[in-house]
């Protein structure tokens, strides 16, 4: 969005978060206080121009234990930044900078008055320049674009929330500019231009591997390889105490390219120098070496043969597969129990195969399972370390410890990583790579909104497929052994399943086991199944339909629980908050509590103008479900207001 255009007379606004967040007005640099209100403001700007959430500001400013009234108290610390960025602006007036947007507050800034665009800015050029074959033009924007990144240490504010996720997304953008300044610079032999942002960053960076690797060779090819030698050394033995990890092959070799006297610029800077060839050595301008086959990680389950559908889906999937440069890809795909999140996930992990050499990492994170607790992300992240031959003893206890030698693994490596059936952001978070040529595919029943907001994830909300989709997808089931699957019964067979993807797998795997069936019998007899789940069991218990709902509902509090049970006896397609209130006879805060946990597990979907529905299954289940608890049953639904009863 740009920038509001001053009026005659009126000092333009600027404003700085590359370091210290700093705000002037013409000449001036605006104080700005109390500690709240600077965070506030640093909020604001580190999202470039894009609408920063409510809850964002609310989990920044209070760490997860936000006061009664926290929104008011944000509304008023921005109240008082529109009033410091435009004196004389009436109480309660909306502002020209910070306008109200998508449930939060977007600062309406540009190149010119942010700093943080006018890097990215530098940055996409240097980055055209290159592959228009200008690397000169190209090191020059891209060393002017980092010198817009000032020392942390220099005079101002002190910079603040430097650990919120999008001040860290920040920081990998940064060291991804970096490492792209010293591949071009060093592959057209000026090395020098870059020593002084390289030297930068490896302070803030000591341990990136990749970022001292580039180093190392840019010193070497300007002449300093003793100080590259010694750089090495001091970075081995702090690697060795701190992570008690040896460094990797990306470090490695580009040392044993300093020790050879091996420019970077050679083109056969691949070999050590004494004949051998080494075809696995890093070059400059490419990711890191892909791993010997013996030891790449390929992780991911089969493919199912039968998958059918999701073309839009499969086409957003494919098309962040192939992005390149930015910040770590994410997609978070959600939806109801049974719909298809794995099946999806895993297809078009299969599909991005090419895109990712280096490997490819799985993990079922058990958010929803029907044994256990929830996988703990620091013992993923040894399964992990461990596809890449980190040994167990060298993996530091320690999660943040743990978690940074996992990213300084994956740095320069093109890796797929699929995170299934994850129960929440935290249970994420340590898992995500730190540099962009890494993709990941998370799959949850929850909406994982924080995800989006702290890691730029892309939401993907999975719904039923069509009644064409899902009529495909259970003639593919039963191909070559169902002649007699007429279009007309496999229809009213998919419609009896809800058109949910799981019920269709488990009806399709009995039609085909038992040929001898005729499918309109199968139909009729789920048309006689109404409102019962019977006709959805599997011989494979912990796959039916049945117990995947089961998962969900486990994790419901007590009150959940209970208004779960009384859905099914409410008349109407869908609900209001208020009819479901009326309907647990609970007091609107808790009931609203409730409403929030059953959406949260996609055991009720929220729709349009505050009204909720249940898929026909998940409320048959719940009825299944109240049949044990008749007394409340009986009582719930005499509590309806009399609108909802008169419109059944």
């Amino acid at each position: 969005m740009p920038r509001p255009q001053p009026a005659a007379g009126e000092p333009s606004v600027r404003f700085s978060v590359l370091g210290p967040v700093r705000v002037w007005r013409g000449d001036d640099e605006l104080p700005v206080r109390p500690k709240q209100q600077r965070l506030v403001l640093a909020a604001l700007p580190a999202h470039g121009g894009r609408p920063v959430p409510m809850g964002e500001f609310v989990e920044l400013l209070w760490e997860g234990r936000p006061p009664a009234g926290a929104a008011n108290a944000v509304h008023r610390y921005v109240g008082a930044l529109r009033r410091l960025l435009e004196p004389g602006l009436p109480a309660g007036s909306a502002g020209r900078w910070l306008t109200r947007q998508a449930g939060g507050y977007r600062l309406r800034v540009d190149a010119d008055s942010l700093d943080l665009l006018r890097f990215r800015d530098l940055v996409d050029r240097a980055r055209r320049a290159q592959a228009a074959g200008e690397p000169t033009t190209a090191v020059d924007l891209f060393v002017t674009a980092l010198g817009l990144w000032r020392n942390r240490r220099t005079p101002g504010p002190e910079p603040l929330g430097r650990s919120h996720p999008p001040f860290m997304m920040l920081e990998h953008e940064y060291v991804s500019a970096v490492c792209e300044a010293a591949e071009t610079a060093v592959r057209c032999g000026r090395a020098a231009a870059v020593l002084t942002p390289l030297r930068r960053a490896v302070e803030r960076h000591p341990l990136d591997e990749a970022l001292v690797a580039r180093l190392l060779l840019a010193l070497a090819d300007d002449g300093e390889q003793a100080e590259a030698a010694a750089l090495y050394q001091d970075v081995r033995h702090r690697l060795a105490e701190e992570l008690g990890v040896d460094p990797g092959r990306e470090l490695s070799s580009a040392y044993d390219r300093v020790l050879c006297g091996q420019p970077a610029t050679d083109p056969g800077a691949g070999g050590t120098g004494d004949g051998t060839d080494r075809d696995d050595a890093p070059q400059p301008g490419r990711s890191a070496p892909p791993l010997t086959p013996s030891r790449l990680p390929a992780q991911l389950p089969a493919d199912l043969s039968c998958f059918t559908g999701r073309r839009e889906e499969l086409r957003q999937a494919t098309a962040m597969a192939g992005e390149r440069g930015g910040a770590p890809r994410v997609l978070a795909i959600d939806g109801i129990p049974g719909v298809g999140k794995t099946a999806l996930a895993v297809h078009a992990a299969h599909r991005a195969l090419p895109d990712f050499p280096d490997g490819q990492l799985f993990a079922d994170l058990r958010g929803f399972a029907p044994h256990g607790d929830p996988a703990d992300p620091h013992d993923v992240l040894a399964g992990f370390l461990h596809a890449f031959d980190v040994p167990r003893q060298r993996m530091p206890d320690e999660p943040d410890a743990r978690a940074t030698l996992y990213r300084n693994v994956l740095a320069g490596r093109r890796v797929l990583v699929v995170l299934d059936n994850a129960q929440g952001v935290e249970q994420v978070a340590p898992l995500l790579p730190g540099t962009p040529e890494c993709m990941v595919v998370v799959t949850s029943r929850t909406r994982l909104t924080g995800l989006a907001a702290a890691h730029g994830a892309h939401l993907a909300t999975l719904e039923v497929p069509s009644a064409d989709e899902a009529t495909a997808g259970f003639l593919r089931r039963v191909e070559g052994v169902r002649p007699d699957a007429d279009a007309g019964s496999v229809r009213r067979i998919v419609d009896r399943c809800g058109r949910l993807p799981l019920a269709v797998a488990v009806v399709a795997a009995r039609a085909a086991s038992y040929p001898e069936h005729p499918l309109p019998r199968i139909a009729a007899e789920l048309a006689r199944a109404d409102r019962s789940l019977d006709g959805f069991d599997d011989d494979h218990l912990d796959n039916d339909v049945r117990a995947a709902f089961s998962w969900s509902y486990r994790a419901l509090s007590e009150s959940a629980a209970r208004l779960f049970r009384l859905l099914p006896p409410h008349p109407g397609d869908d609900a209001t908050l208020s009819d479901l209130t009326a309907l647990a006879g609970l007091s609107p805060r808790v009931a609203a509590a409730a409403v929030g946990e059953l959406v949260r597990a996609r055991l009720l979907t929220a729709r349009r103008r505050g009204r909720y529905r249940s898929h026909d299954l998940i409320l048959a289940y719940a009825g299944e479900l109240a049949e044990s608890y008749d007394a409340v049953r009986t009582a719930g639904p005499s509590r309806l207001p009399e609108r909802a009863r008169a419109s059944a």
